[in-house]
């Protein structure tokens, strides 16, 4: 019989709400024997007995012979203790069926309960996952459904029980069975995204399945479990759709910096081109001050706005550095010499120093160690108003680390000491009051720091009010290349004494000397030049302090420097007079600020000759040595379309000697060189990037096309452009142009380029 527990509220007067009916089932088991009926079972061995007993008596009352009654009493006897016997073990078997019984139904109703906590367990189980809102599904080897939850179910919009038996294609989700030769050790974990459709859109799952072979039956099943993420898709989509977003914007924001260069740069250079061309004719003092006024403040604007350009890159993230192998001294020596000027100017020293040990080439972003030296050293310049700023370069190599270190020390004002953290920072100065002396947005030492971090160095500063101020930058010296063995007893012997009362520059000059193995002592008068005569084998003489007739040297003969090589130290103004210094004594000269290179060529040369035409590396004589070689000068094509630029450049070119044609656009650039009869006809090309009809880039390749395609040499063709980006050089020399020449133009520094360009041909 088949009871439900709780269907039926027992009638013993129990409130029945006092316990939670149950809907747990049990069988009842029947009972194993039936009832004895002891109405048959109980009399009819007691009365077998009588009937014996008295058929015994009646045979002794009849006569008959003893043994008979006595054999009937005993088969009454025996036949009793047979039944009492019998009796007793069917007693013995009704209570061992009884306890067995009893047993049964307890084992009966134990595993009742069993299966029914598994089945309640399961269900708990199986409502647990649908509660995480994953899909559950297993499949067989061939892909069809065994088994999928109700999260599934509703997911597809299926009822669960008409899932078994489907495949995932026949539901339009794409997931694939995996081969079984995917999981040959019995077992392999797939994952992936699948796309699932749905009424209220596309959701999206991470698939992970568990695919399984049983090793002794060889069946193979496939358990997935499936979590949504279609919240995290969409996120990444959104991140991916505002990453595009930023990088075009960051593009953007790239063009429009290099056309607002190209735009500020370009009509500066016409302010500034002009008035040094203006400064060079007949002009009164009064005029004079005038230009003098213009060139300044169109410097200090210019400043203001690269300054101004650099911080919207670094704020742009347009600062990654772009290493590549670089020379540290020709960095260092090239800027010296673009600052000189303002140096000179203020007439203060300028000196630049580089160890010997110092390597060759590292690897390096070369335009951001060139922005960091201009503005370090311009804002030394800037500040320092008698004395002078020397730039030293070291090598500092550890066990652990090879580094470059640069120096700028100067003589000017100092800082206090709660200024030195605060003067790296966005738009500070050491004087942030109204009426301070210099002027400044106080980017440049913000952009160095930025700079210098990119680049994996450190930026410091030391200084002491009154004393001057010490800016110490280390960059790593990656892929070095070592300098040549020897120098630093490459002037072992020889004995040099230096005349100048610009004692930065003397300073550093003897510091090369020394650092190269000679001796040398400085002095600031010939009165005390004098007991350095004995062993001198050279004596530099700085041309400010030399008169046209040579007097100075006249002196310094008759004190004891009879027999030793006068050299004159002579600036960019001084040159007009190099033809009397040579009149008067002087074999040759170096032109402030001395390259190390020249002076320990000039030093090392053992012949008058040549040492009255050294060659400076990239400047100094050239001009002269050019133009010589070509007595009508060099015939150079400009391809510019802005006219003002146009004719800064014509008017410099035809002032140093040469001859110049100008076009005004690309198109017309490349007609002018590769036209019929105009072969071999231009010796240089100065070509501007930016430029209606054809781009300078464009004429370039043209150019080079037709030079491959007859054979022709090719003309050196410089780029002129307000582009100073780093990637900007490397593109137009990819391109094929042989140099690059960055706007505002300086006057000497195009003719030095120009005629640089030819001489290296």
């Amino acid at each position: 019989m088949i009871a439900e527990s709780g269907s039926q509220q027992a009638d013993t007067g129990d409130d029945v709400d006092a316990a939670p009916t149950s809907t747990r089932r049990f069988v009842a088991a029947p009972s194993l024997v039936p009832e004895p009926e002891f109405s048959r079972r109980e009399g009819l061995p007691f009365l077998t007995f009588v009937a014996i007993v008295v058929v015994a008596g009646l045979a002794h009352l009849t006569g008959a012979p003893i043994f008979i009654s006595i054999a009937l009493l005993a088969t009454g006897l025996a036949g009793l203790a047979v039944h009492l016997r019998a009796r007793r073990s069917e007693h013995r078997t009704a209570a061992l069926l009884d306890e067995t019984t009893a047993r049964s139904r307890a084992e009966i109703e134990t595993l009742a309960d069993r299966m029914w906590e598994m089945q309640e367990s399961d269900e708990r189980f199986r409502g647990l996952i649908d509660a995480l809102g994953d899909l559950v599904i297993h499949r067989d080897r061939d892909g069809y459904i065994v088994y999928a939850n109700k999260v599934f179910a509703d997911l597809v919009e299926i009822d669960q029980r008409d899932l078994a038996g489907k495949t995932l294609a026949e539901l339009g989700i794409e997931v694939g069975i995996v081969p079984d030769a995917a999981f040959s050790d019995h077992e392999c974990l797939s994952s992936t995204d699948v796309a699932i459709s749905t009424p209220s859109g596309p959701r999206w799952f991470s698939w992970i399945e568990l695919s399984v072979r049983d090793k002794d039956s060889d069946a193979v099943s496939h358990r997935a479990i499936a979590r949504d993420i279609t919240a995290r898709k969409r996120a990444e989509s959104s991140l991916i759709t505002a990453r595009e977003r930023a990088e075009y914007a960051s593009q953007a924001k790239s063009r429009f910096l290099a056309t607002v260069s190209h735009e500020i740069r370009t009509p500066m250079n016409g302010i500034m081109g002009m008035a040094r061309l203006l400064a060079d004719t007949s002009l009164s003092p009064e005029q004079q001050t005038y230009v003098g006024a213009v060139s300044t403040s169109a410097s200090a604007l210019l400043a203001l706005i690269e300054d101004l350009l650099d911080y919207s890159k670094i704020e742009a993230g347009r600062f990654d550095p772009e290493p590549q192998p670089m020379s540290v001294r020709e960095i260092a020596d090239n800027i010296i010499e673009l600052l000189a000027a303002r140096a000179f100017a203020k007439r203060i020293g300028l000196g630049c120093h580089v160890e010997p040990d110092v390597p060759q080439l590292i690897t390096a972003d070369p335009g951001k160690v060139r922005q960091v030296l201009l503005n370090l050293i311009g804002n030394a310049i800037k500040f320092t108003d008698s004395g002078g700023v020397l730039v030293s370069i070291a090598r500092a190599r550890t066990e652990t680390s090879d580094r470059v270190c640069f120096t700028i020390a100067d003589t000017g004002p100092g800082l206090h000491d709660e200024d030195l953290d605060r003067i790296f920072e966005e738009f500070e100065q050491a004087d942030g009051t109204s009426t301070r002396t210099h002027g400044g947005a106080g980017l440049g030492l913000a952009i160095s720091r930025r700079l210098v971090a990119a680049m994996g160095g450190t930026i410091s500063v030391s200084s002491r009010l009154g004393q001057g101020s010490e800016f110490v930058f280390e960059i790593p010296a990656i892929a070095a290349t070592e300098a040549p063995q020897g120098r630093q007893n490459a002037l072992l012997g020889r004995r040099a004494v230096i005349l100048s009362k610009n004692a930065v520059e003397a300073d550093a000059i003897a510091r090369t000397i020394r650092a190269n193995g000679g001796a040398v002592d400085v002095a600031t008068a010939a009165a005390q030049a004098a007991p350095f005569a004995a062993g001198c084998d050279v004596i530099l003489v700085d041309a400010a302090m030399e008169e046209s007739d040579g007097r100075l040297l006249k002196r310094l003969r008759q004190s004891g420097f009879s027999d030793c090589e006068a050299i004159t130290l002579i600036a960019p103004t001084d040159r007009g007079m190099l033809g009397e210094f040579r009149a008067s004594g002087y074999a040759t000269f170096l032109a402030r600020p001395v390259r190390g290179g020249t002076l320990l060529r000039v030093l090392l040369s053992s012949h008058a000759a040549s040492l009255a035409q050294p060659q400076p590396e990239k400047r100094g004589a050239p001009t002269m040595r050019a133009v010589g070689n070509r007595q009508r000068g060099l015939s150079v094509l400009i391809a510019e379309d802005n006219d003002i630029n146009a004719m800064l450049a014509r008017a410099t070119l035809l002032k140093a000697g040469h001859r110049v044609k100008v076009v005004g656009n690309g198109k017309a650039a490349v007609e002018a060189v590769t036209g019929a009869g105009h072969r071999d006809r231009f010796d240089v090309v100065l070509m501007d990037l930016h430029m209606p009809v054809m781009d300078g880039l464009d004429a370039i390749a043209a150019i080079r096309r037709h030079e491959e395609e007859t054979a022709v040499s090719p003309v050196p063709i410089m780029v002129l452009s307000a582009d100073s980006q780093e990637k900007t050089r490397h593109a137009v020399l990819a391109h094929g142009a042989s140099g690059f020449v960055t706007k505002p133009l300086d006057p000497q520094a195009l003719v030095n380029a120009v005629e640089g360009q030819v001489v290296a041909a």
